[in-house]
């Protein structure tokens, strides 16, 4: 008994740890402060900006959500050759520091209530998560033995989607209740505690100090692209994580207006939402090591996009907006039929995701050369910037300009979700043959 209780505990014994601790505050604190301020943004721009501007709030919000992403299709190639050329906890710590100003600036900027100045640093925040997100996902195999990669990608996981819940709740709710000087004083105050935390992670010296950075942001791009295609397998699970993020950002962006004309909720109903969503991701971050028997699990993949695609079509069937007046609160609509379809919904969404993100990025950094990993998965990030931007622009054309409902929405990338997983199953049979084996069914 004893001995099966420290099997299972081994994964969170990794927060005790000074190669893992630090380091997993460090990201969380990021994560945190990202999704305060981008959804404080999102939701000023649905329920207050958006009611006073001539410019449609769908294409607002996801002009927003687009700027965060582009640094990272602008910035991913030059940040991983800084990955892979120095050393990594030292580069933290300048990245955190980054952080701190642009969150002053924030501060400022909330406290005035100027969008185009929010919108700017949204754009520079997502350039300060563009040169930490290689250095984040190289230092885990750096710092972690190869039986803890996948626990510590699931703690990653479940702590970047508990942040992103928590920041939704704290910037959804100050926003609603005007708290803007509170919510600058939050983002400062954080970004300084995840600089301090940034202190105590131990050196990852570079496995290549002597490459040559290349300041061409296009043939770097291509140039970092072709790291991540010299392995098939590597390339494709890429591929599948870039489709991953394509799924999450229209969901998490187009939730807030999804929620104030369909489920005719107000914005505690936003952060209920988002939270069930995150929630769920979490869920099914944690359950991969122990489904997965704490060794890289391909075969969760298939089972990950069987749920996201049956349960973001039920998105489409689960709710008619009620004949009511004004905008619920959380408990209008509990009361309302459809809700708790709704809910469960979004948190199985959530859970499948997380069986289905957990193994793709444990995978690419086990089978990644440690010589070029950062720029392969600079390479991830560029992808996956590249599919969040289209993520956003067909939120603005299809919602925007084309006037389909946000339901509808839900149900297109769903079915989207199903061709992509053929094509991806189809060119590296390996997902497949995995899945028949972890669930021990022949089909022969």
């Amino acid at each position: 008994m004893t001995q099966n209780r420290t099997k299972e505990i081994t994964q969170f014994r990794l927060l005790t740890t000074r190669k893992f601790a630090p380091f997993f505050w460090t990201q969380f604190s990021g994560a945190f402060n990202d999704n305060v301020f981008r959804n404080a943004i999102i939701i000023l721009i649905a329920y207050k900006i958006g009611t006073k501007s001539t410019i449609d709030s769908h294409i607002l919000v996801n002009v927003a959500a687009g700027l965060f992403i582009l640094p990272f299709f602008l910035f991913s190639a030059l940040a991983g050759q800084i990955s892979d050329r120095y050393e990594k906890a030292m580069l933290i710590r300048r990245i955190k520091i980054a952080e701190i100003i642009i969150m002053a600036g924030a501060a400022l900027a909330f406290y005035f209530n100027n969008i185009i100045a929010l919108l700017f640093l949204l754009f520079l925040m997502g350039a300060q998560s563009t040169f930490f997100g290689p250095v984040k996902y190289s230092i885990i195999p750096q710092h972690l033995e190869h039986d803890k990669i996948v626990g510590g990608n699931a703690l990653v996981g479940m702590g970047t989607f508990i942040a992103i819940l928590l920041g939704t709740i704290t910037g959804g709710v100050i926003i609603v209740e005007r708290g803007d000087l509170l919510i600058g004083i939050i983002l400062c105050v954080v970004a300084i505690c995840g600089w301090l935390a940034s202190c105590f992670i131990p050196d990852a010296p570079s496995n290549t100090p002597h490459i040559k950075l290349d300041l061409n942001p296009l043939i770097q791009t291509w140039k970092t692209i072709g790291y991540a295609r010299k392995n098939r397998s590597v390339f494709f699970s890429v591929l599948g994580v870039s489709w991953f993020w394509f799924l999450g950002s229209a969901y998490l962006t187009q939730i807030p207006n999804f929620t104030k004309e369909v489920l005719k909720g107000d914005g505690s109903v936003v952060v209920l939402l988002l939270s069930m969503f995150s929630v769920g991701i979490g869920i099914g971050s944690l359950l991969c090591e122990k489904l997965s028997g704490k060794k890289v699990e391909l075969g969760l993949v298939p089972l990950g996009s069987i749920g996201l695609s049956l349960f973001g079509a039920d998105l489409f069937l689960a709710y008619d907006s009620p004949h009511v007046q004004g905008l619920m609160g959380i408990a209008g609509f509990i009361r309302t039929d459809g809700s708790i379809r709704v809910l469960c919904d979004l948190v199985l969404i959530g859970i499948f995701g997380g069986l289905y993100i957990v193994p793709l990025n444990a995978f690419i950094q086990i089978k990644t050369k440690p010589q070029i990993r950062g720029r392969v998965i600079a390479a991830n990030n560029i992808l996956n910037a590249l599919f969040m931007v289209i993520s956003a622009l067909a939120g603005a054309l299809l919602l925007g300009v084309a006037n389909t409902s946000i339901p509808r929405f839900f149900l297109i990338i769903a079915v989207a979700n199903i061709l992509v997983a053929i094509s991806i199953y189809s060119a590296v049979p390996e997902f497949i043959k995995r899945f028949f084996a972890w669930t021990g069914f022949n089909p022969v």
